[in-house]
């Protein structure tokens, strides 16, 4: 297949799981096509150069709607659109001299008299921004709080403090390469076959990473639970649980944005009523937080309808009152 890459050979090559390429193809980011005579589809080069740039750009922690709008609008409207990121951008002093070096090298590159879209990030540019830029991570990272600024202000407004409740839960846990697809997989079969929407509505689906990506490692876990009936059996290979529930603070993300763990663990450490309640660093599960699918287990009932409700989910951060016990987890 000259000049055409499979799913999975683009995956492993750029480190970015299958999920999230569909992902980017659903949104209309990039497009596969389809091989006469191979099983498979596949993208042709200038749909891998393109993957390139997203990645790039992701990395640079820009939400998807702002990398359309570079990726497909004009040369004014991308200089504008860095260099505002460029402006607002805070955090880990290493990690911002890193960035901004990426969105120096870009603006340069989109300064230049001769522009294009689809060449701004050229394949060699890229690549080497690709290995630059530090990886998206799901996991959550202490670090110094950040200088609030205007943006976070503006965020901070729309973090929920939840408290959820007991609760029994369907429980599967899958250690490889990409396990969120891996478990995604298997609950989606369970939620079919057991009729589970049906006789709960008000099912809720929680995940977060157990054991947490180590470094350089393409193996780590990821674990979800689906809320059940007290009295609903549990099949092989998924186990029954009991979730305690607790005090959360909440911030609704779109898929993929997962770089917002990053503002929620800031916004507990500048809080003045709760702080963080996470659990041991040795436990490697995301320090007791989740990320709740929202509508997730109606859309896997009703077989992922096209038309279904858009990808959002809910971070949430196990938080506790401010100078309260340990144990005190309460409103």
């Amino acid at each position: 297949m000259d000049g055409y890459m499979t799913i999975s050979q683009v995956s492993q090559r750029y480190q970015i799981s299958p999920r999230m390429l569909r992902h980017y193809e659903k949104l209309g980011l990039i497009e596969s096509t389809r091989k006469a005579d191979y099983a498979y589809r596949v993208y042709d080069q200038e749909a891998v150069k393109r993957v390139r740039q997203i990645i790039v750009l992701r990395r640079l922690q820009l939400p998807l709607k702002k990398i359309q709008r570079i990726l497909e609008g004009d040369r004014v409207e991308a200089i504008r659109i860095l260099e505002e990121h460029q402006r607002d951008f805070d955090g880990n002093v290493e990690t911002v001299l890193t960035m901004r070096e990426a969105l120096v090298r870009l603006l340069r590159l989109l300064r230049a008299d001769a522009w294009d879209p689809g060449d701004a990030i050229s394949s060699s540019e890229a690549e080497e921004l690709v290995r630059l830029l530090p990886k998206e991570k799901h996991q959550l990272k202490e670090g110094k709080p950040m200088k609030a600024n205007k943006e976070m202000i503006e965020k901070d407004a729309c973090v929920r403090i939840l408290l959820l409740p007991p609760s029994d839960v369907a429980a599967y846990q899958y250690i490889g390469e990409e396990p969120e697809e891996h478990v995604g997989a298997v609950m989606d079969a369970f939620v079919r076959d057991s009729g589970l929407y049906e006789k709960k509505p008000d099912s809720r689906y929680y995940g977060f990473n157990h054991p947490d990506p180590e470094e350089g490692s393409k193996v780590y876990g990821y674990e979800s639970w689906v809320t059940i009936p007290e009295d609903m059996e549990v099949p092989e290979p998924l186990v029954r649980k009991h979730f305690p529930g607790g005090l959360y603070a909440a911030y609704t993300i779109n898929f993929p944005d997962f770089f917002e763990w990053r503002f929620l663990y800031q916004w507990a450490e500048r809080n003045e009523q709760y702080e963080a309640a996470m659990t041991p660093r040795e436990e490697k599960n995301m320090g007791g937080a989740l990320e709740e699918h929202l509508n997730w287990v109606y859309c896997a009932h009703a077989g992922w309808p096209e038309n279904g409700v858009d990808g959002k989910l809910d971070l949430l951060l196990p938080i506790r009152r401010r100078n309260a016990g340990k144990e005190d987890n309460s409103y």
